[in-house]
């Protein structure tokens, strides 16, 4: 695992561990992110940690054309029971992000560094948020990071505060990208709620050749 200093680039990714952990340190810039996802290479790490650079393999991906819809959402989508927006509200989506309790899960990896580092990214058009309403309360959301020259979103995190609300934002995200040419969607690691949306785990040479 390679430490990064300020003026290092990345290592290849297929000198990645078995879990995927790929290196440490650098810093969390607009560009090195940005190269970072270009590469298939994301941060996650805690407060207590050092900046953790990861490119797993396999890969949690879903092809939008793959997406699984329910039963009970068709029917919730059917009936318009939240109201979709995006990029409306970005910094309350990031917030609730951290901030949302998770199941086995203590504190958060996104922390205030994270934050700013993203919200810059959001400014310039790069990081896209899904904000789920009802009414005109905010109950669910995610963001990622857009690559559209290389039509590959980078979903991140979502949070819920009513049931199925994080699910129906983002079957309109995956609609939304389908109608604008996105070939994948990169979903980083597995879970059982993506593989039920249709997400599935592909080889990481695969994956990374939509993003040359």
């Amino acid at each position: 695992m390679k430490f990064l200093g300020p003026n290092d680039d990345f290592p290849p990714v297929e000198s990645a561990n078995a879990v995927g952990l790929l290196a440490y340190g650098g810093d969390l810039s607009p560009q090195r992110l940005l190269k970072a996802y270009s590469m298939g290479i994301f941060p996650w790490y805690d407060a207590n940690q050092p900046i953790l650079w990861w490119s797993p393999d396999p890969r949690m991906v879903l092809f939008p054309e793959n997406l699984k819809v329910s039963k009970s959402m068709k029917q919730l989508l059917k009936k318009d029971v939240f109201n979709v927006t995006f990029n409306r509200d970005f910094k309350a989506v990031i917030d609730n992000c951290s901030t949302v309790p998770r199941k086995g899960q203590e504190g958060t990896w996104i922390t205030p560094k994270m934050k700013q580092a993203y919200l810059e990214l959001h400014r310039e058009g790069i990081v896209y948020s899904v904000e789920v309403w009802d009414e005109n309360e905010l109950v669910g959301g995610l963001y990622g990071i857009y690559l559209k020259e290389k039509k590959v979103f980078c979903g991140e995190s979502m949070f819920a505060k009513k049931s199925n609300a994080s699910k129906y934002g983002f079957i309109k995200l995956v609609e939304k990208l389908k109608a604008e040419g996105v070939e994948v969607i990169d979903c980083q690691v597995y879970t059982d709620h993506l593989a039920s949306l249709g997400a599935a785990e592909i080889p990481r040479v695969i994956f990374l050749e939509y993003l040359k």
